[in-house]
């Protein structure tokens, strides 16, 4: 198992679910989270270079216009998301049934 992602992460990795630059990642992020999670450029450039050393992500093509480079999942980051996916599900069982509702 791999360790737990944080929340921006994990938001990462699910607008990569599909390819994106990253002003279309930084919307993405603010839209899931609604409005909860605002990135800044900086912080998310060094986030994607994090997530490419892992292997979560790969550069899925880069255009010579104004060098945008879009990202997309690998199947690591595939798996790393599908298990952060059920380990949040199991704190959300376990909450309930202790919280109630």
């Amino acid at each position: 198992m791999n360790t737990p992602l944080t929340e921006t992460t994990y938001y990462i990795l699910l607008s990569l679910i599909t390819p994106l630059h990253g002003y279309g990642i930084i919307n993405n992020v603010k839209e899931l989270s609604n409005g909860r999670v605002n990135l800044a450029a900086g912080t998310l450039y060094g986030a994607l270079e994090t997530l490419k050393k892992k292997g979560y992500i790969e550069l899925f093509k880069e255009s010579s216009l104004r060098k945008k480079k879009e990202y997309t999942l690998t199947e690591a980051g595939h798996k790393a998301l599908a298990e952060d996916f059920k380990r949040l599900k199991e704190l959300v069982a376990v909450s309930q049934e202790i919280l109630g509702g």
